[in-house]
């Protein structure tokens, strides 16, 4: 191959138009996308970091307010077993009052009815003890007629109960 000046010099200033126009042309344009593409990436990094420190944020709120609905819940809880722990106590002790009442109740009406029958079997008694001297004056008869009737009406009195 034969090598001559001219073509040498020709050659390269035909390069050094080659890259003005690829530089201006090509290589400018190609820049400015690639620098707009930088831009854009190094946005979506920081909105992705914003984006991450706000849901590291509201995952910290989220766990307080869990915390303190999970307190809330302990607290009604215990107050519920303290509550229902009075209202058994006072419902024993009103249980007790009834009973101690009724049993003071009844009591008074078993006294009551064994005054009623006290009295009765002393009027029947007394009636007997009158009817039994009215038989022996109206008879009078010897002690031992005297015992066999006082036998007699005493077993009257015991099968009259």
């Amino acid at each position: 191959m034969h090598f001559t000046f001219s073509s040498f010099i020709i050659a390269i200033i035909s390069f050094g138009i080659l890259m003005l126009l690829i530089s201006k042309y090509a290589f400018g344009p190609l820049m400015g996308v690639m620098e707009q593409r930088r831009k854009l990436v190094l946005d979506q990094l920081q909105s992705a970091e914003q984006d991450r420190k706000q849901a590291d944020a509201l995952l910290a709120e989220q766990k307080a307010a869990l915390e303190q609905v999970r307190s809330e819940a302990k607290a009604i809880i215990e107050q519920a077993r303290v509550t229902s722990g009075k209202q058994a106590e006072d419902i024993i002790r009103q249980a007790k009052e009834e009973a101690a009442r009724i049993k003071e109740e009844a009591l008074r009406d078993i006294e009551t009815e064994k005054n009623l029958a006290v009295a009765a079997l002393r009027s029947q008694v007394s009636a007997m003890s009158v009817m039994i001297a009215s038989k022996i004056i109206e008879k009078q008869i010897d002690e031992k007629s005297q015992e066999q009737l006082v036998e007699h009406y005493l077993k009257e009195v015991g099968g009259n109960q």
